[in-house]
């Protein structure tokens, strides 16, 4: 067997975003790629760029913000712990994740939700309370 058809010299951004398990289908990799939600060594990159072992990437999902290293190359989108192996988060990135989820956290300390949804009579309850105080 050809080692390069195991471990290609470099792939598509958006094929190994989706082989690494950031996003569940190609597409939405690309439309992220698109959208200017990840970086390739510090610039912005199209979904078509090569990919190779080093580069460092910027992503944005949602409210989270990682920084990866690319350890290895694959076409193949595997198991989670295969795709783990193809990259490695930087400590920085890490810490700055858990700071955000703390702050997060600590947003919505103040909010008290209730177990469930209202139901048509505590709805109707709120609807008064708030007609009353305008």
């Amino acid at each position: 067997m050809n080692d390069t058809q195991n471990n290609p010299p470099a792939v598509r951004a958006d094929v190994w975003l989706w082989a690494a398990r950031f996003f569940r289908t190609r597409s939405l990799a690309k439309q992220a790629i698109d959208g200017g939600k990840v970086d390739v060594n510090g610039s912005g990159c199209k979904p078509a760029k090569a990919l190779h072992v080093g580069d460092r990437l910027h992503i944005g999902r949602g409210e989270e913000r990682l920084e990866v290293v690319v350890l290895a190359l694959s076409e193949q989108r595997g198991p989670a712990p295969v795709a783990q192996a193809l990259y490695r988060e930087t400590a920085e990135s890490l810490v700055a994740r858990e700071a955000a989820r703390a702050q997060r956290k600590l947003g919505a300390a103040g909010l008290l939700r209730p177990p469930t949804r209202p139901d048509k009579q505590a709805r109707r309850q709120i609807m008064r309370f708030k007609d009353e105080q305008s």
